[in-house]
């Protein structure tokens, strides 16, 4: 029976057999990253209403420092969300080019040893 190459790839990292011990720090900081960037949002847009309901201009100056709060926090939050939500593509990725590098390299030691005979044989 004839395995695909997806199939054969997917099996030799089952295969493997190495546990991440992050992978549930990793889904809390990327939840984290989302929380933030909700709560930088609301956090903004409540600043916003919050200052032009009021001609009090230290309530005003109150809601701009909210609402830099507010971006600050959306900002960092996309940092986290971004970084965390591309480790995982790039592990996968990581794994595929070492697994494509192997192929390759069984590929060339298979053509010396097969050059190797060719030479032998002719001499």
């Amino acid at each position: 029976m004839t395995e695909s190459r997806a199939d054969r790839f997917v099996r030799e990292l089952t295969d493997l057999k190495i546990p991440d011990p992050a992978a549930g720090r990793a889904r809390l900081w990327l939840r984290t990253g989302i929380a933030l960037m909700a709560a930088g949002l609301v956090l903004a847009l409540s600043a916003y209403f919050l200052s032009h309901g009021t001609k009090n201009p230290l309530t005003q100056r109150d809601a701009i420092t909210l609402a830099l709060g507010g971006v600050a926090a959306s900002v960092v939050g996309s940092a986290i969300f971004l970084r965390y939500s591309l480790t995982e593509f790039l592990r996968f990725w990581l794994a595929r080019q070492s697994h494509d590098l192997a192929l390759l390299g069984d590929r060339l030691a298979e053509k010396e040893i097969h050059d190797d005979d060719i030479v032998s044989a002719t001499r």
